[in-house]
């Protein structure tokens, strides 16, 4: 386990809008106010289409992670998720989960991790800040190379 005490910043509330890519407007919204580093500690929205990560068959590791992805339509979310910098790139890299219930379906739900969205009419989340340490993720080579959270 890692663990490091976190100096929190500023504190946002942001509203997509109708149509908005989603991550493309949430990398927006970190460039335009300088946020490098922070969390999502909840977001409320709907989505016309959504990506997460998720299979449909064997998986040949079962201890391996998943890469392929589930493509659904017409969905309500509830999600929450952190946000890191890479100095290599100049990047900030989300880290978002949500559990999402399509609406034709019952509401019928799928959790995972979120890939891609489209805004459908809202997406309203809270953005909190983390002044220090800053958070970056970098890809763990002996856990199949995934991108673990890490304290600089």
């Amino acid at each position: 386990m890692r663990a490091r005490q976190l100096t929190l910043g500023r504190t946002f509330g942001v509203a997509f809008d109708h149509g908005d890519d989603f991550f493309p407007a949430l990398t927006q919204f970190c460039r335009e106010n300088n946020l490098r580093s922070g969390y999502i500690p909840s977001f409320i929205a709907g989505f016309s289409e959504v990506d997460i990560v998720g299979a449909c068959d064997r998986l040949d590791n079962p201890d391996a992670p998943v890469w392929s992805k589930v493509h659904l339509r017409n969905v309500e979310a509830f999600g929450g998720g952190t946000l890191a910098y890479d100095p290599d790139t100049s990047e900030i890299k989300p880290h978002i989960h949500v559990a999402v219930g399509i609406k034709e379906h019952s509401a019928t739900g799928y959790t995972s991790h979120l890939l891609g969205a489209r805004v459908q009419f809202l997406t309203e989340m809270l953005v909190i800040e983390v002044t220090h340490p800053q958070l970056q993720r970098t890809p763990q080579p002996d856990l199949f190379d995934v991108p673990l959270l890490r304290f600089v």
